[in-house]
């Protein structure tokens, strides 16, 4: 024990601490890699510097939250070695390849074409950038399959036999990588980093569009984050939805905690909004619920029997004192973002999306719900897994290296310290440069590139992105 903390809390203390860190820079860069993309797209076709000024602007911090993420990555990673050995031993000729694949296949493309993305505009040309950019876009999101799909084969394991030693040994590669819920997690992550990317980028706009509503660039960022919110949201909610109806099939125990549902309800299920669970006496209080709505939510029937943890064996349950609210903090956060994507909506039909300087302070505000978003539903999704690593067959407690709690603590104390002062430098300094007005430079963006990309500016008028009422 370390300050009465045993070696497998403390060791899934330190892996949901360096992941946490780990998957906020991921979200980030995928998304932005995107928009990067976008920005040079609409540059070459519109002729128009202002996008080029606005991808030189969002370069930085897409190279610096690219960098922080390998490097928090990289650290993760080891803690298989170090905490989690007989997990790596049984279930690494499975995660292995996988891991590996995402390497070969996603890390060297992001890698080899970044240098070029960042400075390579006047040594290659413009359309041979934009393949270096689209490159590295479409890199992130082959690692985010790769990773996604090694992580959703612990939570519904296929394509497997068991060996003799405890392994488990691959048999169908395709049932192992497509697993069945592969597809709706790895939906869900990348529209959430989408939305991610569209709320900071919206909220460094509004910041700007606050301190001058005339700045072209401010208007385009936040006319861009705006459509994205507008039209990913809805989509959001609905691949929520159906990974939800995956997650009933494959994992009813954690639909049953993250909704509430201690008992099984056999003639309709309540939706319950809110409560304080209570593990220990396996009961909900003070609970504010919507009679049969949970029901019609998960079985589309105002009677359908909905599954409670006294289903489950009690050493099988998770813990819902927890994922109970992180699920709730998800959902909230979603509908939130719907409905500043709405008022958005209704400003821009009525012409004043740039001069609503309340909507710009509430999507300032939003700014970091993107990245608490994807924290509360990793949460939901992980925690939501236990006693399980591999689902049904390899327990958390049988998964860890012989270590001692007192090293373990060590490393997480020293984990903690380190990361909070090289990550919080690394937030500071993208902040920094996310504060800085996006046309301070113009007169720097404006030589070589322009000229050597033999494209010639147009002349200042409004686009669709930048009016307020675009279509």
């Amino acid at each position: 024990m370390f300050m009465g903390f045993s070696a497998e809390l403390l060791a899934r203390f330190q892996f949901a601490f360096t992941v946490s860190f780990h998957i906020i820079f991921p979200a980030f860069s995928i998304g932005l890699a995107s928009y990067l993309a976008m920005l040079e797209g609409l540059w070459l076709w519109k002729k128009d510097p202002i996008y080029l000024r606005l991808f030189n602007f969002w370069k930085v911090p897409f190279a610096v939250t690219f960098g922080m993420g390998v490097v928090s990555g990289i650290v993760m990673s080891y803690q298989f070695g170090t905490n989690w050995a007989v997990f790596s031993d049984r279930a690494g000729p499975v995660i292995g390849p996988l891991m590996g694949y995402e390497v070969l296949t996603a890390f060297f493309l992001e890698a080899g074409f970044l240098g070029i993305m960042l400075f390579g505009l006047n040594r290659v040309g413009p359309r041979l950038h934009f393949v270096a950019t689209l490159m590295v876009a479409i890199g992130t999101l082959i690692s985010a399959t790769w990773i996604l799909s090694a992580n959703s084969w612990m939570h519904t394991p296929q394509g497997f036999s068991i060996a003799e030693n405890g392994q488990f040994v691959p048999e169908d590669w395709w049932a192992i990588i497509f697993n069945p819920s592969f597809p709706y997690r790895l939906t869900h992550m990348v529209l959430a980093a989408y939305l991610t990317t569209a709320f900071m980028v919206g909220a460094t706009g509004a910041y700007h569009l606050l301190r001058d509503r005339t700045n072209r660039q401010a208007r385009i960022m936040f006319s861009m984050a705006m459509w994205m919110a507008v039209i990913v949201t809805p989509l959001q909610i609905v691949a929520g939805d159906l990974h939800g109806l995956n997650t009933l099939e494959y994992q009813p125990a954690k639909v049953a905690a993250m909704e509430g549902h201690y008992k099984t309800h056999e003639g309709g299920a309540p939706l319950i909004l809110f409560g304080i669970p209570d593990d220990e006496n396996q009961e909900i209080r003070n609970t504010i619920e919507i009679p049969r709505l949970g029901s019609l939510i998960l079985t589309h029937s105002l009677d359908g029997e909905v599954l409670g943890l006294d289903a489950f064996p009690e050493d099988e349950r998770p813990p819902a004192a927890i994922i109970f609210w992180t699920f709730r903090i998800m959902v909230a956060i979603g509908f939130a973002m719907l409905g500043v994507g709405l008022w958005s909506l209704w400003r821009r039909w009525r012409g004043k999306l740039f001069e609503d300087r309340l909507l710009h302070r509430a999507v300032l505000l939003m700014g970091p719900s993107g990245f608490l978003a994807v924290l509360a539903g990793w949460f939901t999704t992980e925690i939501g897994r236990q006693p399980f690593t591999v689902y049904g067959y390899m327990r958390t407690s049988e998964s860890l290296s012989p270590v001692d709690a007192p090293a373990v603590g060590t490393s997480l104390i020293a984990f903690i310290i380190v990361y909070f002062i090289v990550f919080g430098a690394g937030t500071f300094y993208l902040f920094r440069l996310m504060r800085r007005p996006p046309d301070a430079d113009d007169h720097e963006l404006d030589k070589g590139p322009t000229r050597t990309a033999g494209i010639t500016p147009g002349p200042h008028q409004d686009t669709p992105l930048e009016s307020g009422h675009g279509a």
